[in-house]
C-alpha cells in the first residue's frame, strides 16, 4: 500500500492525494484507476453501523443516476477487508469499499482527526466526502457530513438535480 503524506483539510483546486488500497475482495484499487472520471471518495467510520449503513445504501440507491452523470463512487474506512466483504454482501453494495486500516489515506485527505463523543476527545475518522475531477483535482471537499440525506445534499452542492 502506498502511504500518502499527512495533510490538512483539502479544498477545491488541490491535487487529490494518490492512493492504492485493497477492496472488499482483496483487489488493489487506486485513485489513478479513476482518472478521466469524476469520482466521489467518501470516508466513513465503520461498516455495518447505523449511520454508515444509511449512507452506503444511499450511495447504492443513487449510483445509477450518479454514473449517468459521469460520477464514480468509492467508500473508504479503517475496517479490515473481511468486515468490508460482509458489509458489501449484506447491503448488496454496488461500488468499491476500500480498507484503510492504518488510516494513512484518511489522514492525507484531512478525514482523520480529533473527534468528541459523549464528552470524550479522541482521534478518529471524520465522515467526509471529497469529489475528485477528471484530472485528479479536488472539485468539492466536505467534512463532518451527516450520514442521512448526504447524497441529496451532495447533489445540490454539485449543482446536479436530485433524482
Amino acid at each position: 500500500m502506498s502511504t500518502p503524506e499527512k495533510t490538512s483539510r483539502l479544498t477545491a483546486g488541490d491535487q487529490a492525494p494518490d492512493f492504492t488500497l485493497q477492496d472488499a475482495a482483496g483487489n488493489s484499487v487506486a485513485l489513478a484507476d479513476y482518472r478521466g472520471k469524476k469520482t466521489i471518495v467518501y470516508f466513513y467510520p465503520a461498516a455495518s453501523t447505523p449511520g454508515c449503513t444509511k449512507q452506503a445504501c444511499d450511495f447504492r440507491d443513487s449510483l445509477e443516476s450518479l454514473q449517468g452523470l459521469g460520477y464514480a463512487v468509492v467508500g473508504i474506512s479503517p475496517d479490515k477487508i473481511a468486515k468490508l466483504e460482509k458489509f458489501v454482501t449484506k447491503e448488496e453494495l454496488n461500488f468499491p469499499l476500500l480498507s484503510d486500516e492504518d488510516h494513512s489515506v484518511a489522514e492525507a485527505y484531512g478525514a482523520w482527526g480529533e473527534k468528541k463523543n459523549y464528552g470524550k476527545v479522541y482521534e478518529g475518522l471524520i465522515r467526509s466526502t471529497i469529489v475528485v475531477d477528471e484530472e485528479g483535482k479536488v472539485a468539492l471537499a466536505q467534512y463532518n457530513v451527516r450520514a442521512t440525506g448526504h447524497v441529496a445534499k451532495l447533489r445540490r452542492d454539485l449543482g446536479i438535480d436530485p433524482k
